[in-house]
C-alpha cells in the first residue's frame, strides 16, 4: 500500500501523497484515500440506489448505478488491498435503498465487504443504522488526532486535529489554453480533506460555491481526478481564475 504507483490487475494509477497531523495518506485517482500505516481505504458518498430512488419519483434512470459503484469500489479494493474501509456517510441514497437493491447487487456487496472491517459513518441521506450492511455504523469516528465525519466543519477542531469528510461532492475547474476542464476533486486544507463523491450517479458542487465557504476560506489545494493520475492546483490559482472571469473557467 506504500507505493505511489500501482501496477496491479486494474489500470495503473499514480497516487499523490498528503500529510495531515503527522500522518501520511495517499490520494488515488479513483477517488479514494489510503491510510497506509492503518491499511485503511477511505471513501465518501456511494449513494447506492440513487437510480431507483429517482425512478420512484418518476425520473427514469438506468437502474445500474449500485452495480457500477460496487464494481469501481471492488477495483479500488483490489488495487490497494486494505484491511479496513471507512465510508464517510451517504452510503445509501435514502433509508429505503436496501429494500430496492437488486438481490445480485446485495450479494455482491456482502461478498466484497465480508473479509474487511467496515465503518459506516452516518450521512444526511442515511442517518439510521442499516442492519443489512456488514460492519459497524457510527455517527462519527475518532482515531488519535483524526476525525471522520460526513459533513466537514460541523464542529470546531483543535489545532492539533484534522478531519476527513464528504457530503459536498466537490468538483473544480482548471483553466487551460482550450478552456476549463472540470473534474471531481479532493479539497485539502491544513486540517481538512474533503473527498469527492464516489457514487456512479453523484453530481458535483463547485468548490467556489458559497455553500463550501467554511472549508474553502482555509483551502490550500485541489486534486482533480484524472484517468490515471491527479491534477493538482493551489486554491489561490482557482480564486484568481474565478476573479478574472466571474465564474469557474469553462
Amino acid at each position: 500500500m506504500e507505493s505511489p504507483v500501482d501496477n496491479q490487475s486494474d489500470n495503473p494509477m499514480i497516487a499523490a501523497p498528503l500529510h495531515l497531523v503527522g500522518e501520511r495518506f495517499m490520494l488515488c485517482p479513483s477517488g479514494v484515500a489510503i491510510w497506509p500505516t492503518k491499511q485503511t481505504l477511505i471513501v465518501a458518498d456511494l449513494h447506492f440506489e440513487k437510480g431507483s430512488a429517482s425512478a420512484v419519483r418518476g425520473n427514469l434512470l438506468p437502474p445500474y448505478d449500485t452495480r457500477e459503484t460496487l464494481s469501481r469500489l471492488a477495483s479500488a479494493i483490489r488495487r490497494h488491498a486494505p484491511q479496513r474501509i471507512i465510508v464517510l456517510g451517504d452510503t445509501l441514497h435514502d433509508d429505503r435503498a436496501m429494500a430496492r437493491m437488486a438481490s445480485a447487487d446485495l450479494i455482491m456487496l456482502k461478498r466484497l465487504f465480508a473479509p474487511l472491517r467496515i465503518l459506516w459513518i452516518a450521512g444526511n441521506h442515511d442517518p439510521s443504522p442499516q442492519p443489512e450492511l456488514p460492519g459497524e455504523c457510527v455517527t462519527e469516528w475518532r482515531e488519535g488526532q483524526l476525525l471522520f465525519r460526513h459533513i466537514g466543519c460541523s464542529a470546531p477542531l483543535a489545532r492539533h486535529e484534522a478531519e476527513f469528510s464528504g457530503h459536498y461532492h466537490p468538483k473544480a475547474t482548471l483553466p487551460t489554453r482550450i478552456g476549463g476542464i472540470t473534474r471531481r476533486c479532493f479539497l485539502a486544507t491544513n486540517q481538512h480533506l474533503v473527498l469527492p463523491a464516489f457514487g456512479a450517479f453523484t453530481g458535483g458542487l463547485d468548490v467556489q460555491d458559497p455553500a463550501m465557504s467554511a472549508l474553502t476560506r482555509r483551502a490550500q489545494r485541489v486534486f482533480l481526478l484524472g484517468r490515471d493520475r491527479l491534477h493538482s492546483a493551489s486554491f489561490g490559482a482557482l480564486r484568481q481564475a474565478f476573479s478574472a472571469t466571474g465564474s469557474p473557467a469553462r
